[in-house]
């Protein structure tokens, strides 16, 4: 079981910055799913492949598939590479920690990804923490705010410890 820190807990994004958060890569997401199509298109076009043609028309519980397997790698990719931030974090300052402020694991990371595909999931956050946050033992917090706490915490620590140049 991971350390919880109130520190954390202080500095989570509120509901509103996760909303800018998953619109925005909402959004990325539904470029990709666009240029992913007329790439499909275009290689049906010039090989008639049928594969490619299903890819454009498989019918709505295909398009949920192919949806959810690509937003499980956008989220996994650019979290675990980036560590802990999507587009949309970037843009409003957010970054995924663990409970203890530490960098998730890998595991964090993947469950993340794997909650998220859940339908419905979204609607978790109308309790404390969403399902891809809680059951991972992760936290999106404001983390400009959150360094910025443990620095002052930091330097009211060292008071009255000699520097050594």
């Amino acid at each position: 079981m991971r350390k919880y820190l109130k520190i954390v807990d202080r500095h989570k994004a509120s509901l509103a910055l996760r909303f800018v958060n998953n619109l925005i890569d909402m959004i990325i997401l539904a470029i990709i799913h666009i240029i992913l199509a007329i790439i499909s298109t275009i290689i049906y076009n010039l090989t008639y492949n049928n594969f490619f043609f299903f890819f454009n028309n498989g019918g709505f519980l295909w398009d949920i598939f192919v949806g959810a397997i690509i937003a499980f790698i956008y989220f996994y990719l650019w979290e675990y590479y980036s560590d802990g931030k999507t587009p949309g974090k970037y843009m409003t300052g957010t970054k995924v920690i663990s409970i203890d402020g530490t960098r998730p694991t890998r595991k964090q990371y993947l469950s993340r990804s794997l909650y998220r595909i859940i339908p419905f999931e979204s609607f978790t956050f109308f309790g404390t923490d969403g399902w891809h946050d809680s059951m991972t033992d992760t936290r999106v917090i404001n983390y400009k705010n959150y360094q910025a706490e443990k620095q002052t915490k930091s330097e009211i620590d060292n008071i009255g410890i000699k520097e050594i140049a």
